[in-house]
């Protein structure tokens, strides 16, 4: 059984889907003027961890994620690198796409643009202007936030206290300071297109609730984006969708955390800002994912050398205990009693974890502690070397890591310029000092190696080695 946090009530409630054993959600996706950040990439993953656990639960998952591709940004970046609007759209879309493969996430069941349902966002603004949620202001269209009665619904703020808190108004074609626009009439030298209310471009929140509607229905289960979404992006979707197609659109609402850049909030005023590109310069994309998996997707994560080390220490754990048993074919005869309740537990364990909101943190810890406590039986293991990997990449693959085989992850990350055959006849000289009772040759030689990134180990069988 499946709990979540649904921002609309407020509280944990238990995930009861439209369809039986089938979930449909919506995230909004990126304004493709620009590169990703690692803004995105928290709720990329978070929310790619979400989809990952309903499939593994056995759930049929339609993912809908959407680009916004016409945007005042996208046009004022556009002029200013004196590219066509939607060249420079196109573009930054592709570059989305990599960084999202980079990071492992899996590509949406449907990835659509904004630009391609213009025609659906124009059918639900007759529907407000029909129904007098919505006026024409000038060449305008706006939204009439107080003809909506339950507007604030989703972010807990009232008509008096937006009343109290707005800024002056300067556009005189409002009837309300608290009004948005739903349709932009025609500028000159900006897209626009035809629509009974005169030539112009959607807004920006008219086209989450035309898009959700056209690819999940009139409602579908969930709809996602992070905390900075819920106001007014998230309301306004609500107010739209409730008074246009006369019923609520989502059952429920889920909200990742911001990040922080060094305990401060992420900002580029504050040039504290770095693109997904330039981190996975510096760290390797299954760490970046294991860093943004230890904390609850709801909770404020700080982004930080010292943090994203930590993670790149503990996968090498992970992948240091996986080592020896890769390659293993998975045994079928009967399991040790002691292995077997530890795998079991695993199991429960990280289900436990992942059923409470997606917790992925205590998911995690219950991967380590499995891990502790194989690594505590002191027995031969070999012969279920096979089932271990097996239920620990399985479970891994939920959060997105343990992409690579052990080998592959060490390749990559070897720090030693030594090959394996100067390895060989190091360890060949070591030996044979260690016969000569020449001990102190013996160390240096493992000294030598250690600085060239390659550690020993002694044992019945030999000297063993493997790089750092």
């Amino acid at each position: 059984m499946i709990r979540l946090y649904n921002t609309l009530s407020g509280k944990k409630e238990t995930f009861e889907p439209l369809r039986p054993g089938a979930v449909s959600i919506y995230v909004c996706g990126v304004t493709t003027y620009d590169h990703c950040h690692i803004g995105h990439a928290r709720s990329a993953v978070a929310f790619d961890i979400v989809r990952r656990y309903f499939a593994y639960r056995g759930y049929q998952v339609t993912f809908v994620k959407n680009y916004t591709d016409i945007d005042d940004k996208i046009i004022n970046r556009a002029k200013e690198q004196n590219v066509h609007w939607q060249e420079l759209a196109e573009r930054f879309i592709a570059e989305h796409d990599q960084d999202m493969a980079a990071l492992f996430v899996d590509p949406p069941t449907i990835a659509p643009k904004a630009t391609e349902h213009i025609d659906h966002m124009v059918v639900l603004i007759n529907f407000l202007l029909e129904k007098g949620y919505a006026y024409q202001g000038g060449s305008d269209v706006f939204f009439r936030v107080r003809r909506f009665a339950e507007y604030g619904q989703l972010s807990g703020k009232s008509i008096e206290d937006l009343q109290s808190g707005s800024r002056v108004e300067v556009n005189p074609h409002k009837e309300d300071p608290l009004d948005f626009v739903l349709w932009k009439g025609e500028r000159e030298g900006e897209p626009s297109w035809e629509a009974p209310f005169g030539r112009g471009r959607p807004g920006w929140h008219i086209e989450c609730s035309a898009m959700g509607h056209e690819h999940l229905g009139e409602s579908f289960d969930i709809h996602g984006g992070g905390k900075d979404l819920i106001f007014p992006h998230h309301e306004n979707e609500i107010a739209q969708s409730c008074a246009g197609y006369g019923c609520a659109p989502v059952r429920y609402w889920m909200h990742n955390g911001f990040v922080n850049i060094n305990d401060e909030k992420m900002s580029k005023s504050l040039g504290n800002f770095f693109t997904i590109k330039e981190i996975l310069q510096h760290y390797d994309a299954e760490v970046v994912r294991l860093f943004l998996a230890q904390t609850h997707y709801r909770s404020p994560i700080d982004f930080c050398d010292a943090n994203l080390d930590m993670a790149r220490q503990a996968l090498e754990k992970f992948y240091r205990f996986l080592e020896p048993f890769e390659g293993a074919p998975v045994e079928s005869s009967h399991m040790l009693t002691e292995l077997a309740k530890v795998l079991q537990q695993l199991e429960t364990d990280f289900c436990a974890a992942m059923d409470d909101d997606f917790n992925s943190a205590l998911a995690i810890a219950a991967l380590f502690e499995s891990m502790h406590a194989i690594n505590r039986l002191q027995v031969e293991l070999q012969p279920w070397a096979g089932s271990i990997f097996q239920h620990f990449t399985r479970l891994g693959q939920v959060l997105g890591i343990f992409q690579s085989r052990p080998s592959q992850w060490f390749a990559r990350h070897r720090t030693s310029t030594l090959e394996a055959a100067e390895i060989e006849s190091l360890i060949e000289q070591r030996t044979a000092a260690r016969k000569n009772r020449d001990f102190a040759e013996a160390d240096r030689i493992r000294e030598v190696l250690l600085e060239n990134g390659v550690e020993i180990q002694d044992g019945k069988g030999g000297t063993s080695w493997r790089y750092r």
